[in-house]
């Protein structure tokens, strides 16, 4: 079985987190240029970097199948590693809606007609369909894809660059009359925009759970999420500086406005290639997440949690049975809105890092003598402070998603309710395991 290089896996990472700037519109639009800049700019070091960093480690010295499964199933045992897998399933559900709704927002922005009503959901339906199949094909199909994917999808964004840049040193002479201000819109949300970023900043876990099918995990996986924190960060800053450059107001941006500024600075060419670029990019990223979440049914059938039918694979080493499923799963939760999906999906991602970083923690005390190729540098306090600022950053979405309705209740409710679903399915799948022994 062929295995991921470095640069597949890079570019596998990359989708998994980001694939570019494509869904930041709207905390453009809630906090203006001068805030969106600053939460971009300063959230990977509060959110992204200690992640990374603690992704690198037990990444490197726990190179199993299921990623962070395997890791808080090896600090704290099969309860906990149970709830790890279950909060990112269930998280996976809103996630992986998202990226065929903003697939077809971005249509919509040059031919509504074909995005309106039943068509919408058809096209929606056809990601999930085509990133299903592509799956199985296998992760190196995917990982070596993603990287041509990665090149096409961000090639429109360096040309806007390039043209805004220019505009804007031409000052007054641009389409709005200069630069554009950095105050923040009369009606703010803040909220909005910082949950908005988190979700744009996380992920970094995703490309774990594949580590039987990477070449050189132990050395490969901590320089691809250092690597992708860098370039995901860059990707970010570096467009929205040169639109505000040019002088487009940031009231102007919502979800799929990247169009729209492609249009004013480039014309209907520029905008039709951002909008072919967005979609490429909503499809790499479902697919690519498709690879990381579909490991870890398999992962858990593997330890009897799940029937063992989870635990087939085809000869390219695709768990095929997870794909069908999960895929099935994912395209019943199509429908709910942009808002709505991130929220939820960032309360359920939350709560499985912050095992993530207990599991760190646990087993420098458990397990000392463990070989870690890669090592947080200092002494073990050092591992827990890199794990505060993400925790706190936690405890403020958590108090966001109470202002969020879903299901005639408040997001945080709602998050919370799926995430208690964890201790009766445990339940349930350790009843199964010993019917199975049972003679």
């Amino acid at each position: 079985m062929r295995k991921l290089r470095l640069l597949p896996l890079l570019a596998a990472t990359y989708f998994m987190v980001s694939g570019g700037p494509y869904d930041l519109e709207d905390i453009i639009g809630f906090a203006g240029y001068g805030h969106a800049l600053l939460l971009l700019g300063l959230l990977p070091f509060l959110w992204s970097f200690p992640t990374a960093l603690m992704l690198g480690e037990l990444a490197a010295a726990v190179p199993e199948e299921g990623g962070f499964y395997a890791w808080v199933r090896r600090a704290m045992g099969p309860f906990w590693g149970f709830q790890e897998a279950w909060l990112s399933l269930a998280a996976s559900v809103f996630d992986m809606a998202i990226y065929p709704t903003t697939f077809v927002l971005y249509l919509a922005r040059i031919a509504p007609s074909l995005t309106s009503g039943h068509r919408g959901m058809a096209l929606e339906l056809g990601v999930v369909g085509f990133s299903v199949l592509w799956n199985l094909r296998g992760a190196t199909s995917v990982g070596e894809g993603s990287l041509k994917l990665w090149v096409l999808s961000i090639s429109p964004y360096l040309v806007l660059i390039v043209i805004a840049v220019y505009i804007g040193l031409r000052g007054v002479t641009g389409p709005f009359g200069g630069h554009a201000s950095m105050a923040p819109p009369v009606h703010a949300d803040y909220s909005t925009a910082i949950l908005v970023a988190m979700w744009n900043y996380m992920g970094w876990d995703n490309a774990t759970t594949i580590a039987n099918e990477v070449e050189d995990p132990q050395r490969n996986y901590p320089r691809v999420i250092l690597m992708a924190t860098v370039m995901v960060m860059l990707t970010y800053i570096i467009p929205i500086a040169a639109i505000a450059w040019a002088g487009i107001p940031s009231g102007r941006f919502s979800t799929g406005a990247w169009v729209d500024a492609a249009h004013i600075l480039g014309g209907p060419a520029l905008a039709f290639t951002v909008v072919l670029a967005g979609s490429l990019d909503d499809v790499g990223t479902f697919s690519n997440l498709t690879l990381s979440y579909t490991r870890l049914p398999h992962a858990l059938a593997e330890d009897g949690f799940l029937p063992k039918v989870f635990t087939k694979r085809l000869k390219n080493g695709t768990p095929w049975v997870a794909v069908l499923v999960c895929g099935f799963c994912w395209a019943l939760a199509l429908g709910f809105s942009f808002e709505r999906l991130i929220t939820i999906d960032l309360v359920l991602y939350g709560l499985s890092m912050i095992l993530e970083f207990v599991a760190l923690i646990v087993l420098r005390y458990r397990e000392p003598l463990l070989l870690r190729p890669f090592r947080i540098p200092g002494p073990d306090w050092v591992a827990v402070l890199l794990g505060l600022s993400p925790a706190a950053l936690m405890v403020y979405a958590l108090y966001a998603s109470r202002m969020e309705r879903v299901a005639g209740m408040s997001a945080f409710a709602f998050s919370m309710l799926i995430a208690a679903c964890g201790l009766p399915l445990y339940v349930l799948a350790r009843l199964r395991q010993r019917t199975r022994r049972l003679p």
